[in-house]
């Protein structure tokens, strides 16, 4: 047995964490395919997180065997995702490696593990039939359906449009927004005198077809999710900006040549309802079930626009925390990273409560779509002067005052009209109220 060929080394390549806050990862697609070589470094795939998608280096220098997972397969953190064999020359690596038939076992062994389970449906009868034949649901698909209170008989009459007739996550939610024709559907025959939904089919027209890039369908689905979830309330305030729009004018020029950094809006945006949040702790929240999560930490996100016209959502944390020159500082390099495409997994992650700033559009208001899964989200539309009545000492005068609309959209399962009519009204307060002596 002296002349037993030994067996080449392999090793195992794992799913990344890509951020503190990320548990899984959507495989985009697999740039070095299996029997190919690679040097360490090299890029071996892509992987979506949320908006933001990372590239995968090659840890070591070798070949690709194999390949545990496809596109599209979503993909927990830690999992091996593919086995590498060890070239000869490669450095040393940081852990033991496995022999190639000893991976393969393991490798069928994690295989079994992570199989999807058979969800048992009931027996169909003349009145229940099903859309995908493959009732076999991932885990995602699964945790969906427990959000929605989706049944699984009601799972196995959605259309599928997966691999094998597998049920995609865009699949549960267009049949959502299509407003869940087969919700009521029974196994038994039902009253013929009971209302049905109606199976409503449009003419969609002609024209060029554009298919949706994953970042659109991403948003498509969480906007879809937002308005089917939060019962969606706006109330809308107006603030005379004119006190900080002349200190902001008076103070950009000095600001940046002392800081090294522009002075926008945002900043003093971020700022202001950061401390309205403070105020009002409850807007600060999120829905678990029945419960109610107040958070500690106040997280302002701010929807801000690619160079592909989607929108992403980047993070200021701690807010609250922070000198107007730290939010400025984390505001334009947050900024500077969405134009770049460089935003990273744990910049767009976390956010308590959002702020869109639609007035950078010309619009004059928005109705915004909360960012799950928050509770409220803020619009701030554009500042317009207009010819406004005031209150002076000599009466009542008509002068020239910059004005802004304000509208916020609240979840009203847990926001009722007094909190947050309250809230907007105290954010334009602080709007309102800027101190035109402020030293930068």
């Amino acid at each position: 047995m002296s002349n037993e060929k030994k067996l080449p080394l392999s090793w195992e390549l794992k799913m990344p964490k890509m951020g503190e806050s990320i548990t899984e990862g959507t495989i985009i697609n697999w740039l070095i395919a299996e029997g190919d070589t690679f040097e360490e470094g090299d890029i071996i795939l892509e992987v979506a997180t949320d908006k933001v998608d990372n590239e995968v280096p090659a840890p070591i220098s070798g070949t690709l065997v194999r390949t545990m997972f496809q596109s599209k397969d979503v993909v927990p953190v830690g999992e091996v995702i593919a086995i590498l064999e060890v070239s000869e020359d490669a450095k040393p690596l940081k852990k033991e490696p496995v022999a190639s038939n000893e991976v393969k076992a393991s490798a069928e062994k994690k295989k079994k593990l992570t199989q999807p389970k058979p969800v048992q449906v009931a027996s169909p009868s003349s009145s229940f039939s099903t859309s995908n034949s493959n009732t076999f649901f991932s885990p995602l698909i699964i945790k969906i359906a427990k959000e929605q209170h989706i049944s699984f008989e009601e799972l196995a009459r959605i259309p599928a449009t997966g691999h094998e007739g597998r049920l995609r996550k865009s699949d549960v939610f267009n049949y959502i927004e299509d407003g869940r024709p087969f919700q009521f559907a029974q196994a038994v025959t039902q009253d013929p005198t009971a209302y049905r939904i109606p199976q409503l089919t449009f003419d969609k027209g002609k024209g060029k077809i554009i298919e949706m890039d994953r970042m659109r369908q991403m948003i498509a689905d969480h906007m879809v999710y937002s308005k089917h979830t939060s019962p969606h309330v706006t109330a809308y305030v107006e603030a005379d900006m004119t006190n900080m729009v002349n200190w902001r004018n008076a103070n950009k020029k000095p600001f940046q040549e002392k800081y090294g950094e522009r002075l926008t809006f945002t900043p003093l945006f971020v700022e202001a309802v950061a401390k309205a949040v403070k105020d009002f702790p409850n807007i600060n929240a999120s829905v678990d079930g029945n419960n109610i999560i107040v958070k500690e930490d106040i997280n302002i996100g701010m929807a801000t626009a690619l160079p592909s016209g989607n929108l992403i959502v980047p993070v200021v944390r701690n807010a609250d925390t922070k000198d107007l020159k730290t939010i400025a500082e984390n505001v334009n390099a947050l900024a500077s990273k969405a134009r770049e495409n460089k935003l990273g997994a744990d910049d767009i992650k976390g956010s308590t409560f959002t702020i869109s700033n639609v007035g950078t559009f010309g619009s004059v208001m928005g109705t915004p779509i909360i960012n799950q899964p928050e509770v409220a989200i803020l619009a701030l539309g554009i500042i317009k002067k207009r010819a406004e009545v005031i209150e002076t000492e000599k009466g009542d005068e008509i002068a020239i005052r910059s004005m802004m609309y304000l509208s916020l959209s609240f979840d009203h399962r847990v926001v009722d009209g007094f909190l947050g009519g309250s809230f907007v009204r105290r954010v334009a307060d602080y709007f309102e109220q800027f101190d035109v002596n402020r030293e930068i």
